[in-house]
């Protein structure tokens, strides 16, 4: 029998971010924001001009997402997972900000699990295709910078009971890996 979900909260404290193990399922009530690659390209640019970021990253969970427009009555359209190695050019500099988590979907490059593992930052997965029943879990949608990136804009999205698996934990654990291992052929 399966473990329960973890009930965690967003923006993470370093006990939280470094307390997720590869494998957990998890629900994240609180706050988390959104970005994409435009985004976390304009974000590195911005740092890159020696500017402050528009945003404060620091305990901050971004989950990879293009939102889908809302329907009447509701915070947001379809948010299904963006790939998250379109973002991990930009990822070791954002992790040096503060940022304490991502949610996305595929997997990521070992420049990205080495930074993580120095800052302690966990990787989750949310199910691809299942952006409409995601969306579910969203009850505000509030755009914080560049507003004409339309849905890769950065956003902040009050979640409740947001469903994902934690994919590399903080230690670098890869359940990419050990979830497949007792299926590979020798």
């Amino acid at each position: 029998m399966a473990e329960a979900a973890k009930r965690i909260r967003a923006p993470f404290d370093d006990e939280t971010a470094r307390s997720l193990r590869a494998g957990d399922r998890v629900l994240i009530t609180g706050t988390i924001l959104a970005a994409r690659d435009a985004a976390h390209k304009r974000l590195v640019e911005t740092l890159d001009r020696g500017e402050p970021l528009p945003v404060d990253l620091k305990g901050q969970v971004v989950y990879y997402v293009g939102p889908s427009p809302a329907q009447p009555g509701q915070a947001i359209g379809a948010a299904g997972p963006t790939t998250s190695g379109r973002m991990d050019a930009y990822t070791p500099r954002l992790l040096e900000e503060g940022l304490k988590g991502m949610i996305g979907k595929g997997y990521r490059k070992e420049a990205v699990i080495e930074a993580m593992k120095r800052h302690g930052v966990p990787y989750l997965a949310a199910v691809g295709g299942a952006g409409a029943l995601i969306s579910k879990s969203i009850r505000k949608y509030t755009v914080l910078a560049y507003p004409e990136l339309g849905p890769e804009a950065v956003a902040a999205m009050e979640v409740e009971d947001f469903p994902a698996i934690v994919v590399i934990d903080a230690s670098g654990d890869d359940y990419y890996e050990t979830g497949q291992a007792p299926y590979r052929e020798i």
